[in-house]
């Protein structure tokens, strides 16, 4: 799924020849003002009307989600990285940072462990 999702974003990308402003620093600046427009949407609202928005406000947080998951997953393209294979690496290097018996319903961070990286 994620690897045909990758291959319409490259196509729609290649397509109008934007491969040229795809560099990793302006993908990563992208995403950081991605997000800040995902949390305009959140500006001013209390924990619980953030998640009750009305329908026009979920599109809009949908469509600033979308953005982002479209970046990442150009500069995760352009870095030769495989999202699915770093993710489940992260997920296992936060399985032993966070075992369940100290990490339940609690969320203190915990600092990394030496040698505890993906690379």
């Amino acid at each position: 799924m994620l690897d045909r999702l990758r291959e319409k974003i490259i196509e729609f990308r290649d397509l109008r020849d934007w491969k040229q402003f795809h560099d990793p620093k302006n993908l990563a600046e992208a995403i950081a003002i991605e997000s800040a427009e995902l949390l305009e949407n959140f500006l001013w609202k209390t924990c619980d009307e953030s998640k009750n928005f009305d329908s026009e406000s979920i599109i809009s947080i949908g469509e600033e989600i979308a953005d982002i998951a479209i970046f990442l997953t150009i500069l995760a393209h352009e870095l030769k990285l495989d999202i699915e294979q770093i993710v489940n690496r992260k997920l296992q290097l936060n399985k032993r940072r966070y075992p369940v018996e100290t990490s339940k319903g609690n969320a203190k961070k915990h600092p990394p462990e030496n040698g505890n990286r993906l690379y």
